[in-house]
């Protein structure tokens, strides 16, 4: 467990390694100290787009979605170990914080650039062109959500600019 953290003081091995035990048994990874059950956010928002091709008006309940940070979605959460997920995120190595974040901040702002081309195509009255671009969002999103959870599961590893930029191409 404790090697997959390297470049960590002392101390801060120590206390990582005092976190990897406090969740043991909870569904938190133990090499990264993140929890999946966040990427549900993100999934609620890829099934909604989903929708709009075949029913536009759910584009009002998609614009209604709203970016929430890990703690506050554990904090909102039914999730069993909501309480340790949300001090556990404090202990989080940057090794792996950081593409997390970086993950999270690129899927917030595919889903409001999908937003506003779907709305744009709805506007236009364009069945075919709602659907591909709700295709498009849904799968660019989904492809952010599986490098999240590869991280949560103790990749170091966030998509590089030219894999962004081509999701970022609706």
């Amino acid at each position: 467990m404790s090697d997959i953290v390297d470049g960590l003081a002392p101390d801060e091995q120590a206390a990582f390694n005092e976190w990897q035990q406090k969740v043991a048994g909870a569904n938190i990874s133990q090499n990264t100290l993140l929890a999946t059950d966040y990427l549900n956010h993100f999934n609620e928002i890829v099934m909604l787009l989903e929708l709009v091709a075949d029913m536009p008006d759910m584009l009002e309940e998609c614009k209604a979605w709203a970016p929430k940070s890990y703690q506050d979605h554990f904090r909102d959460s039914s999730f069993r170990d909501r309480d340790l997920a949300v001090e556990a995120y404090n202990h989080v190595p940057q090794r792996f914080r950081r593409p997390f974040e970086d993950t999270v901040e690129q899927m917030n702002s595919l889903v409001f650039q999908a937003l506003e081309r779907l709305e744009e195509a709805v506007s236009l009255g364009d069945p075919e062109l709602v659907k591909i671009r709700g295709q498009a969002a849904s799968r660019g999103i989904q492809r952010l959500i599986d490098v999240a959870s590869s991280v949560i599961h103790g990749s170091d590893r966030a998509m590089d600019q030219s894999q962004i930029d081509e999701i970022f191409r609706l």
